[in-house]
């Protein structure tokens, strides 16, 4: 048996990518996740003060009058972090310092981008097309399961990000 979502409200997903970023948001019940766009990347090493990508982004947070961010955590099969996470974890903090006080939190995305490619490439786009919608479509999955699992459990999903320089309580972790 499954509960209802306790809070309404849009919420936005993440897919961090090394060259881009996908966004996907919610309907305001929380059932449903769909697309919005991809954004480019900011390639600044150190990144400047206010990155053109994160800025995107608080816009869209801020334009859906948004009540949470999920972004997706890369982990390996095994559930381990390597760089691809570590690199999720800096830019979910990043993102966190920047729409505060909207709550940002990590989910595990284990295969999103392979069942985003097999779905894309199952419904007919063609490998060209795909590059420039993947991360939108696995931007859509992570946001779908952190729906879905707050549905079941009647609570947040993932692992808050705390923006205070604590490190993140791995007892927060719901998946």
């Amino acid at each position: 048996m499954t509960q209802e979502a306790t809070r309404n409200g849009v919420r936005v997903g993440v897919d961090v990518g090394s060259v881009r970023v996908g966004v996907a948001s919610s309907d305001p019940s929380g059932l449903l996740a769909t697309p919005v766009r991809t954004v480019a990347r900011d390639q600044q090493d150190p990144p400047a003060a206010a990155p053109t990508d994160l800025e995107e982004i608080a816009g869209i947070v801020a334009d859906a009058s948004a009540i949470e961010v999920v972004v997706g955590l890369p982990r390996t099969l095994a559930g381990a972090e390597g760089a691809a996470a570590q690199t999720a974890r800096t830019y979910a903090g990043r993102l966190a310092v920047r729409i505060a006080p909207v709550p940002v939190r990590l989910i595990d995305e284990r295969l999103t981008t392979v069942d985003a490619h097999r779905s894309l490439r199952d419904s007919g786009v063609d490998g060209r097309r795909q590059r420039a919608v993947i991360d939108q479509a696995a931007a859509v999955l992570i946001l779908q399961a952190a729906l879905d699992a707050e549905r079941a459990s009647g609570r947040p999903p993932g692992e808050l990000v705390r923006t205070g320089g604590r490190k993140p309580r791995t007892k927060d972790r719901h998946r």
